[in-house]
Order: C-alpha cells, then sequence, then structure tokens
C-alpha cells in the first residue's frame, strides 16, 4: 500500500516538474508574477509584473503576447536587452497600459535620458511586432563585447553603440506602432531598417543626450507616419534616408504630426525637424513646427528622390532667431502652400496650452501641456486630405488589421477638443 502511494506520488511530481518545466521553457515566467531570462514565449498575462534579469530572446518561430496592464521591469545592473527572432504583441489599452521601465527609485533628473536597459531589437526573421498602448522608458544603453545583440549581430553590431528604444530589419515583415510613448533614452527611441509601417498617434520627448531621432527610417520601409507628437528631441523628429541598400526603396507618408523645440540641442547642425537625405522617397503634408530647428533639411550632397512632395506645413517660431531658420534655402526645404512667416511669433496656430516662449533647448516633458488647436486657430482647416497614404486598407498583424488613419483638414496632430 505504502509502495503503491511512493510509486503515486513519483509519478505526480514528475508530472508536475515536467509541466513546471515545460512553462518555464515556453514562457519563463509563472502564471502570474515571475522574472525572466533567456528565450521567452506565449503570453505574460494582464496586470503581471514581469522582472527582466538578464537578456531575453523570443525564439524564431515563437511569439510572446504581453497583455493590457503588464510592467515589464528592468534590472539596472544586467541592463537587459529584449531580443526578438519570432513575434513580440505588447497590448495595452488606454486605461491599462503595458510598461518597458525601471524601478521608480531610479528616475532621477540626473538619470533622465535612461541608458539603464537595452532596447527592443528585432531581427531579420521577426515577422510581425506591434506596440500599441505601451511605454517604453528609461532605457538605450551602451553596447558592450559581451551584449546579446552584438554576439549575435544585430542593429549596429559592435560595442560602443548607444541602443535605440526600438530597431526592426525585416523589409518583408510588419510593424505597428500606435497609441505608445518613447522618452527618457539616451539616443534614438526608433531605429528602422525595412518592413511595411505604420507610426500614429505617439508621443516621443525627453530623449537624446548628444544625438538621436525620434523615427530613423532607412532603405526598405514603406511607411506612413501620422497623429505623433515630438518634443524635444535631441535631433529630429524624423530621420527619412533611402541608406542601406535595401529592396523597396524607402518611400515614407508623414502626415498631421507635431513638433516642438527639436533639434537645439544637437551640437551640430544635421537636422532639427525632419532630415531626408540618400533618395528617399519622402510626403510631407499638414505637420506643424512649432520653435524648432530649422524645418525640412536636406543632404544637399545626398539630396532625396526628386519625386518626394511638401505641402501644407504650418512653422511659427517664438523668437526671430528661430523664424529666420525656418526660411527656405538650398537645403532647407519650402513647400507648396506652406505656412511660413518672416517675422517673431507670426502663424501663432494658438495651442490650447503651451507656452510659445519655453526655451528650445528644453528637454523636460510637462505633461500637462495640451498640444490640441483653440477653436479660433488660424491653423485649422489649412490642411489637405488628397494624398494617397500606404495603409489606408491596413496591415494585418496578430490576426488584426491596423489602418494608417485618414489625413485631415487641419494642421498638426491635433485638432480642436
Amino acid at each position: 500500500m505504502n509502495l503503491k502511494r511512493i510509486f503515486t506520488g513519483l509519478a505526480l511530481s514528475c508530472i508536475l516538474f515536467t509541466a513546471c518545466e515545460k512553462a518555464n521553457k515556453d514562457v519563463d515566467t509563472s502564471p502570474i508574477d515571475g522574472a525572466a531570462t533567456g528565450e521567452v514565449s506565449g503570453v505574460w498575462p494582464k496586470g503581471s509584473t514581469q522582472i527582466i534579469k538578464g537578456d531575453v530572446v523570443i525564439p524564431e518561430g515563437k511569439t510572446l503576447t504581453i497583455e493590457e496592464g503588464v510592467t515589464v521591469l528592468m534590472d539596472t545592473v544586467a541592463k537587459p536587452e529584449i531580443i526578438v527572432k519570432g513575434n513580440l504583441y505588447a497590448l495595452g489599452t488606454a486605461q491599462n497600459p503595458v510598461k518597458f521601465t525601471v524601478n521608480d527609485f531610479y528616475k532621477t533628473d540626473a538619470k533622465k535620458f535612461g541608458k539603464m536597459w537595452g532596447g527592443i531589437l528585432a531581427g531579420p526573421t521577426c515577422a510581425e511586432l506591434v506596440l500599441d498602448h505601451t511605454i517604453l522608458e528609461y532605457g538605450g544603453s551602451t553596447t558592450s563585447d559581451a551584449s546579446t545583440s552584438v554576439k549575435q549581430g544585430l542593429y549596429k553590431a559592435k560595442a560602443g553603440e548607444n541602443l535605440p528604444a526600438l530597431w526592426f530589419s525585416n523589409v518583408n515583415g510588419k510593424l505597428v506602432v500606435v497609441n505608445s510613448t518613447f522618452r527618457n533614452f539616451q539616443e534614438d527611441c526608433t531605429y528602422i531598417d525595412g518592413g511595411k509601417i505604420i507610426f500614429a498617434n505617439n508621443t516621443f520627448y525627453t530623449t537624446g543626450v548628444t544625438g538621436g531621432e525620434a523615427m530613423n527610417f532607412k532603405s526598405g520601409c514603406v511607411a506612413d507616419v501620422a497623429y505623433n507628437l515630438v518634443y524635444s528631441t535631441n535631433t529630429n523628429a524624423l530621420k527619412l534616408s533611402n541608406s542601406g541598400d535595401r529592396t523597396p526603396q524607402a518611400y515614407i507618408v508623414a502626415y498631421n504630426n507635431t513638433m516642438v523645440n527639436t533639434g537645439w540641442r544637437r551640437p551640430t547642425a544635421k537636422g532639427g525637424s525632419v532630415w531626408v537625405e540618400s533618395t528617399v522617397r519622402a510626403e510631407l503634408h499638414n505637420n506643424l513646427f512649432v520653435n524648432t530647428r530649422f524645418g525640412i533639411k536636406r543632404d544637399t550632397k545626398k539630396p532625396e528622390d526628386s519625386r518626394s512632395v511638401y505641402t501644407n506645413n504650418w512653422y511659427c517660431g517664438y523668437d526671430q532667431t528661430t523664424v529666420n531658420q525656418f526660411q527656405p534655402t538650398s537645403d532647407v526645404v519650402g513647400g507648396t502652400n506652406d505656412v511660413i512667416g518672416k517675422t517673431a511669433g507670426e502663424n501663432n496656430p494658438m495651442l490650447v496650452n503651451y507656452p510659445l516662449n519655453t526655451p528650445v533647448d528644453n528637454a523636460v516633458f510637462n505633461t500637462s501641456w495640451d498640444f490640441h488647436l483653440q477653436g479660433n486657430s488660424p491653423a485649422l482647416g489649412k490642411g489637405i486630405t488628397n494624398f494617397t497614404r500606404h495603409y489606408a486598407a491596413g496591415i494585418m498583424a496578430n490576426g488584426i488589421t491596423y489602418q494608417s488613419p485618414a489625413p485631415s483638414t487641419y494642421v498638426g496632430a491635433f485638432g480642436t477638443r
């Protein structure tokens, strides 16, 4: 009798051990809260906290789904990288976003540009990546010879590189980033080396110590970029380039974005709002530039595709120095029906709550600011809608169709409330 019970107990223990082993291998976390390192896949469930103690890898052919309200807490000593070789879906909501972050104790002014974990690095085998209502903050650490990304030949594959919050590199892949926030990163927020791409309704602020863009697109990218707010990136809000010799040619349609104070903290004059170069095909419509350094600036030695189009963009500078450097030249692009005044304060778009006299080199974002237009704003009705965006019919990812939003007749990312 006792022997039978012993064998039964051993059998049950074996089953339980096998089940736990399988869960750890596939998900590397408990069903509620957990700690992860190594290979991960499966589901991180709603409302859980996942402590990332070392570099994690989503293997090729596997998927990690992160449900609403999950906090992904990064170890600030290990400075983890998240390597995506399979698929990643971070699916938050407005009330319960997914958050990639560090312990609140470390969020000091001295650490406002992060550097405390790596980034999300999606290799060429990543077929789909979706960030919806997701917050990424306090990352962008510098690689070393020991970094997983360096060992596996990912991103720039060398030590001493400041990692972006997000790198994506599959020209045949699908990348959807919507309703999300990028803040407190050392350099680039995103660095995209190809794919079918939608960036819409996102916010970028307090990024870049000595360089870095909000959205950095290279060859292989076909993207719609709309209704994003970019505040005080060190360099450009948008860097649009066809460098890298990948097919297809980079073709970016950027419309109804609001850019404020971008570019002034860059020690050299390489852009500050939108930089176009290397035969990128670009379309920019209905964008609002407030106190930004330059407007749309081209590399005169490696200019953009001649088919590029610029229309109905709006510029306002609080002081004369800012206004002077908006003026079109051989390298500062002036578009059709652009509103570009010549005197300080001209063409005030009448934002609901943003002091136009905020110093242009200020990197601290006030969450009480409101970049909607007042009801009597002259920027209302100055946009156009008769251009073609790439993904009006949508991109299918994770079984969901994500459409690039329709353009609006107002200028900027926000109309009236």
